[in-house]
C-alpha cells in the first residue's frame, strides 16, 4: 500500500482548515470580503476582559468580523469543537459543531446574519443583492469551496443551512455555549424568531 487509502481533503484531516482560511489567498478572499470571517493574524484575535462562558469552559477566538465579533472555539480540542459568535452589541449564539461546519454555512449563506425574522422573500432579496456587490460571488465561493477539499454540488441549501442554526439556538448546545458578559449576566441570544412570524421562514411547497 502507498498510503493512498489516508484522507486527503483538507476537511478531513485534524486542524486543516483553520490555516487555508488564513493563508490561502483566495479562500481568504472569500471569507473575509464576502462572508465577513477573517481568520487572518490570529494574535490580534482576542476577547475583551470579561466575556466568557457561563460553564467555565475555554472560549477561545479564532476569527472576527469587520466589526470587531468575534468566532470562537468552545473548550478544549481542535477544530471540531463547536463555534459560537459573540457580538460587540451583546449578543452571542452557537453557530456550528465544529469548523467545517461553519465553514459550508459562510459558503452557502454569507448573509446569514441577516436572516433571524426575514420572509424567504427578503432572504432573496438579501442574496440577490451580495450577488449585485460581488458578481463573481459563485466563481469565488466554488473555488474556495474546493481549496476546502468540498464538492461545491454537495454544500447544505441555503435553507437547511439556516435551519440549522436555529436548531442550534435552542437546547443543550446554546446552555453549553452560552456566553455572559462584564457583570455576569447572560448575553442577548443571536438567533430567535420574530414575535409574529417563525424562523426560518418557510419556502413556498416547505412544510
Amino acid at each position: 500500500m502507498n498510503g493512498c487509502d489516508a484522507p486527503t481533503d483538507p476537511v478531513a484531516r485534524p486542524g486543516a482548515l483553520l490555516p487555508l482560511l488564513s493563508s490561502d489567498a483566495e479562500v481568504v478572499a472569500f471569507f473575509a470580503a464576502v462572508a465577513d470571517l477573517d481568520a487572518t493574524n490570529p494574535a490580534d484575535h482576542l476577547l475583551e476582559d470579561g466575556i466568557r462562558l457561563a460553564s467555565g469552559a475555554r472560549l477561545e477566538q479564532f476569527a472576527r468580523a469587520g466589526s470587531g465579533d468575534a468566532y470562537c472555539f468552545v473548550g478544549a480540542g481542535g477544530e471540531e469543537r463547536p463555534v459560537v459568535y459573540v457580538s460587540l452589541d451583546g449578543e452571542s449564539g452557537p453557530l456550528a459543531l465544529g469548523l467545517p461546519e461553519l465553514v459550508r454555512l459562510c459558503l452557502v449563506a454569507p448573509w446569514w446574519r441577516d436572516a433571524p425574522g426575514r420572509t424567504a422573500e427578503e432572504l432573496q432579496v438579501v442574496a440577490e443583492q451580495y450577488r449585485e456587490d460581488v458578481p463573481d460571488l459563485d466563481r469565488r465561493r466554488d473555488h474556495a469551496a474546493r481549496t476546502l477539499g468540498l464538492v461545491p454540488a454537495g454544500l447544505p441549501s441555503e435553507a437547511t443551512a439556516l435551519a440549522r442554526l436555529v436548531e442550534l439556538s435552542r437546547g443543550p448546545v446554546a446552555e453549553a455555549c452560552r456566553v455572559i458578559g462584564y457583570e455576569g449576566d447572560p448575553l442577548d441570544p443571536l438567533f430567535g424568531p420574530a414575535p409574529d412570524r417563525p424562523w426560518p421562514p418557510s419556502r413556498p411547497g416547505q412544510r
